[in-house]
């Protein structure tokens, strides 16, 4: 509790001259006695020890006192449960106060300040930004950052995820844009650096490892919950929030990307160098730059490569997205290999499609040429469903089409008309007039339609009704059979007896009446 100068007079006076306890000038002045002890022990005066009061406690101090000792992680909440089984009856928010006082605590450990050479040793980890809206869907902005331990040039760049794509490529971005690297990079306990620790054993990520191998430079793990050994990324990520990020407006993640290189080359560059406070961290950079490790002839490739199985709509379902195909390739498995800006499909060594990537999610990114050419195939598909529904109720039309296609005539066409007039009149009547265009030689629906009405106006019948079919590829490709008339027959036999039979019931009928 901060006092006031006059606050703190008053106390010394009615200690020193009227001789009050520390008790009776706090209770007087309304503090808490701890403010008065520690003005008098400003003072130069010791402490004044009161009489300690008996509390529940005591009697367990020791049992307490003991189990600290041994199990000084031990959570105050079972503790307290302990105590309660051995017949304590205080209150948990007293006992935890209480025993606070007595819980070992671990000794201040003090560290060396390290020393790197120029060139030595480079730190990586990953800084987590809040979220990035892309359309409808919401990834992680990751910053992936690199520092050099002497000069402490900094490399920033951002990406919509952690993944080890996103790490391939920031370490190769850094070291272009360094033309060189240090000779040892150290990394936090990443999934993507470190598989997995058993004491002094490592298993280093085996793509790490290849990356570690085309650019010659030692991957190095800090000790497990030492982040004193990798202090210079933590503080430049700290930097990086609070001197770059912090109020930043930004368009997209290139644009982003474009300020943080400018901030890289700009501000962060021209502040002083902690190992050189003589020095700005540019000018350090560009004695470091000397003892960098030379870059290999070409760049460790960075693109994603997997595996997607075509299912039987011509679409690739990759990051969330779904990227069109050519339909010959449905049923089948090919390759994905993507960079930031472009996905590719590979069957083997061919390149099936080419897409512009999308970090939206849920959307179709189609390639118009892949859906033309499967429009065209399904609407050829669509006259063959047709031509097999006409050989299946008029047999006679498959030599009518044969003939047809012989003259050069559109077999489309032709097989929507014919299909029309089997609506209308039925499968026998469309067989026989097929049958009489054939045998005139004329094999046209205008000629198939001239028998249909012909055979009608004989058999003085009204025209045929259109009934509008259901827009539904089963109802339209549906063939009915017509079935005999014999049946009908009798019936007609049978209705001058019945209407006999009638006649006589009216006539009783009008007698009653």
């Amino acid at each position: 509790m901060t006092i006031s100068k006059e606050q703190e007079a008053q106390i010394l006076r009615f200690y020193h001259v009227e001789k009050w306890r520390v008790g009776t000038i706090a209770r007087q002045l309304g503090l808490h006695h701890g403010t008065v002890d520690r003005v008098l022990s400003q003072a130069g005066l010791p402490k004044v020890e009161r009489p300690r009061r008996p509390a529940l406690i005591d009697p367990y101090l020791p049992f307490v006192v003991d189990t600290l000792k041994q199990y000084p992680s031990l959570t105050a909440s079972r503790l307290y449960g302990m105590v309660r089984e051995r017949g304590y009856s205080g209150g948990p928010d007293h006992f935890r106060h209480v025993i606070s006082h007595y819980r070992p605590r671990p000794e201040p450990e003090a560290y060396h300040r390290l020393k790197t050479l120029p060139g030595e040793q480079g730190q990586v980890d990953w800084g987590h930004f809040g979220k990035l809206r892309v359309g409808d869907a919401e990834r992680p902005l990751m910053a992936f950052v690199i520092v050099l331990s002497w000069s402490r040039q900094i490399f920033l760049r951002f990406y919509p995820d952690a993944a080890m794509a996103s790490f391939l490529r920031g370490h190769v971005a850094a070291f272009e844009a360094w033309q060189g690297l240090p000779r040892v990079l150290l990394y936090d306990n990443l999934k993507s650096a470190v598989l997995e620790r058993r004491g002094e054993a490592i298993r280093f990520h085996p793509t790490l490892l290849e990356l570690s191998a085309h650019y010659r430079f030692e991957p190095r793990p800090v000790a497990v919950a030492r982040g004193n050994e990798k202090g210079r990324v933590e503080r430049a990520i700290r930097y990086v929030r609070d001197s770059f990020f912090a109020a930043r407006q930004w368009r997209d993640l290139d644009d982003l990307n474009a300020q943080a290189d400018a901030w890289c080359r700009g501000q962060a560059a021209d502040r002083p160098c902690p190992e050189q406070r003589s020095l700005t961290v540019r000018q350090a950079f560009a004695e470091e730059q000397a003892k960098l490790i030379a870059l290999p002839g070409t760049p460790y490739p960075t693109q994603e490569r997997c595996e997607v199985r075509i299912g039987k709509t011509p679409y690739a379902r990759f990051d969330r997205n779904d990227y069109s195909v050519p339909h010959t390739h449905v049923r089948s498995t090919l390759t994905v290999v993507a960079t930031p800006a472009q996905v590719r499909l590979v069957d083997g060594a061919e390149v099936v499609a080419i897409h512009t990537r999308s970090y939206d999610k849920g959307q179709q990114i189609e390639d118009p040429a892949h859906i033309a050419a499967l429009t065209e195939v399904k609407r050829q598909a669509r006259h063959h469903r047709g031509q097999d529904r006409l050989a299946q109720a008029a047999p006679a039309s498959r030599d009518l089409l044969v003939r047809a296609a012989e003259r050069g005539d559109n077999l489309g066409s032709i097989t929507a008309a014919l299909l029309r007039l089997l609506g209308s009149y039925g499968a026998a009547e469309l067989e026989a007039a097929i049958q009489e265009a054939l045998e005139r030689d004329v094999p046209h629906p205008n000629a198939v339609r001239l028998s249909l009405q012909r055979r009608r106006e004989q058999r003085d019948q009204p025209p045929p009704l259109a009934i509008p079919l259901p827009d539904k590829a089963k109802v339209r490709n549906l063939v009915v059979r017509p079935h005999t008339l014999t049946g009908y027959d009798q019936l007609d036999k049978q209705a001058p007896v019945e209407q006999a039979a009638s006649d006589v019931g009216e006539v009783n009928h009008d007698d009653n009446g």
